[in-house]
């Protein structure tokens, strides 16, 4: 409960910081000219596989290309047995990533996400389990449909009405070790550093603009393999609605381009069942949907952004595991 409300103080102070800086900005005469330029955003996914590190997605919606860290952290809380009176562990899974956009087209980019997780749980007994290392790598390339009409330098050139669609295909690759023992005495089986499985991945984003106002859409499908230790995660299905507004200015003294961009939305999760030889692991499969609220920043050639997730309704593996939150930190540089 400590965390979750440090959590938020956090969040509170950066966007309240974010918004200052853009009123201090705004108000020199000199960044007056800006108002009516219209600047591209290219939304993006914002959930994914947890146990790949791909919880909030394969991009920003603050920038296009770029390289750089996100730490992902998220609690859980599961039962450590199949009895209604069986005790409840807290789980902390936490990842950082290294990860990049990089154009290969104009039309074509190619994503690139290295995890490292370190996860912790502890049991009712005051005991503690920590494992460590580095995750499953997600490869993919997307492809621009639909590209948003280039603006003109002057207002009256400008298109206010744009929309882009992306698809996407991929693979996550088993270089995360997976561990059965792991899942031996607890109902969550996703407490591991990899699934040790070749998965597809595929992914599709769609996003609309009216001036500075934005809203996208996503739909990913992650299809999971059986790995080397006879073990099949179930299939992955996520989706999402993202609403945000973008704030731009200059400043007025080095010419830097900066933007503030507030994001509210929804994300959901549907997990299909596991199975073990063969065979369905019961009660491993179930659904989520999740809040968002963030704020994404760029100055110059430096982006980053704070988004917290927190459950609206859940049904995960028949109400024996619980999601409390999910916060994500990130620092790139724009390429």
């Amino acid at each position: 409960m400590k965390n979750l409300q440090s959590t938020k103080y956090t969040l509170s102070i950066i966007i309240m910081f974010c918004f200052s800086l853009v009123k201090a900005e705004t108000s020199k005469d000199s960044t007056a000219v800006f108002s009516n330029f219209n600047f591209e955003y290219d939304d993006c996914d914002v959930c994914g596989c947890g146990s790949s590190g791909g919880s909030m997605g394969y991009g920003t919606i603050g920038n296009g290309d770029f390289a750089g860290l996100r730490y992902i952290h998220q609690q859980y809380k599961s039962k450590d047995g199949i009895y209604n009176n069986s005790p409840w562990i807290d789980e902390n899974f936490n990842t950082l990533q290294a990860w990049t956009r990089i154009p290969v087209t104009t039309k074509i980019k190619v994503n690139v996400i290295v995890p490292y997780h370190f996860h912790n749980r502890e049991f009712d007994d005051g005991s503690t389990q920590d494992i460590n290392g580095l995750g499953d790598i997600s490869i993919l390339g997307f492809y621009k449909l639909i590209s948003p009409k280039l603006d003109g330098f002057l207002p009256e050139q400008q298109t206010k009405f744009k929309h882009n669609l992306e698809v996407g295909a991929g693979v996550k690759l088993p270089t995360g070790e997976y561990k059965r023992s792991n899942n031996e005495g607890s109902v969550n089986p996703s407490f591991q550093v990899g699934t040790g499985s070749w998965d597809i991945l595929l992914a599709s984003n769609y996003s609309i603009s009216y001036n500075n106002w934005g809203l996208g859409a996503l739909a990913n499908y992650t299809i999971k393999t059986e790995n080397e230790q006879n073990y099949h995660f179930g299939d992955q299905f996520t989706y999402g609605l993202n609403l945000y507004r973008s704030f731009m200015t200059m400043n007025a003294k080095t010419f830097t381009p900066i933007s503030i961009t507030p994001i509210l939305g929804l994300s959901g999760e549907v997990f299909g069942e596991n199975e073990s030889y063969g065979m369905p692991v019961k009660d491993t499969k179930g659904d989520i949907l999740f809040s968002r609220i963030g704020v994404e920043s760029n100055y110059g050639k430096i982006s980053g952004g704070v988004n917290l997730m927190l459950p609206v309704s859940q049904n995960l593996n028949a109400g024996n595991v619980e999601a409390k939150m999910r916060l994500g930190i990130h620092l790139n540089y724009v390429l």
